[in-house]
């Protein structure tokens, strides 16, 4: 093998179609587009979800649910992921900025903390909402609960 005579593998390539170059072409005269209607005309641009005129998927399924703009969305950490971080870290004063800079939530999450898993440490915590199963585990330790 050597560099003059190196080649694409059988039908690696493809030759690029010559749209409007005459006739000679193979692709000159209505250049690929058919003849007459909106689509052989420049400019034109079918529309999203348009499906030849058949009623479109958007338009034959029906309208459900809505989404309420009132709705509080927060982010939920169990007393086990907060048991964890005691563990590697030895905060027992847990708050929203601990939250942050251990990389469990970003800055503009609220928190919620929630009962699942098991608590051995004494703790310190301050969030925006707690279940009362978490209420129950961490004050069953002695801690505290704070809410913002």
């Amino acid at each position: 093998m050597k560099l003059h005579n190196i080649k694409p593998a059988a039908g690696a390539t493809h030759k690029k179609k010559r749209i409007g170059r005459g006739e000679g072409s193979g692709h000159g005269g209505t250049s690929t587009r058919g003849h007459k209607g909106a689509q052989s005309r420049s400019g034109y641009s079918r529309k999203l979800g348009f499906e030849g005129g058949q009623m479109p998927l958007q338009r034959r399924l029906p309208k459900f649910g809505f989404n309420n703009i009132n709705r509080i969305e927060y982010k939920a950490i169990n007393i086990s992921t907060l048991q964890t971080l005691y563990e590697k870290t030895g905060i027992s004063d847990i708050n929203v900025e601990t939250l942050i800079e251990s990389g469990l939530i970003s800055k503009n999450d609220r928190v919620k903390i929630l009962g699942n898993g098991t608590l051995t440490a004494k703790m310190a915590v301050t969030a925006h909402a707690f279940s009362k199963t978490a209420v129950a585990a961490i004050e069953a330790l002695q801690g505290t609960v704070t809410k913002i």
